[in-house]
């Protein structure tokens, strides 16, 4: 149900189709937010979940990871099941993958 900073990473290189749905609050994504990420805050999911594609894998990622945790429960049990969580959000993307995501 997990994916790391890295898999993810490799998984961009390559060119896979991947949906980056961002669960965070709108003050937070303007702060910062990983490139291509789709921002539907955890509170609106219930009734936004259709927007997101559910034929790519879908990468949900928050902070640091307990909103997707949640999130990604949700929507596997609504059929989405090529959905990972982010482990350790995109306070992790940052800290391994690209230090120009600002930390806050």
């Amino acid at each position: 149900m997990h994916i790391d900073v890295q898999t993810l990473k490799s998984w961009l290189d390559e060119g896979r189709r991947v949906n980056l749905l961002d669960v965070r609050n709108p003050e937070e994504f303007a702060i910062c937010r990983i490139e291509g990420s789709v921002l539907i805050p955890l509170h609106e999911l219930p009734r936004r979940f259709s927007e997101v594609g559910n034929g790519d894998p879908v990468v949900v990622h928050c902070h640091h990871g307990p909103r997707s945790t949640q999130a990604t429960l949700f929507l596997r049990e609504r059929g989405y099941d090529k959905t990972w969580n982010l482990a350790g959000g995109i306070n992790a993307w940052s800290l391994q993958i690209d230090p120009d995501v600002p930390r806050y």
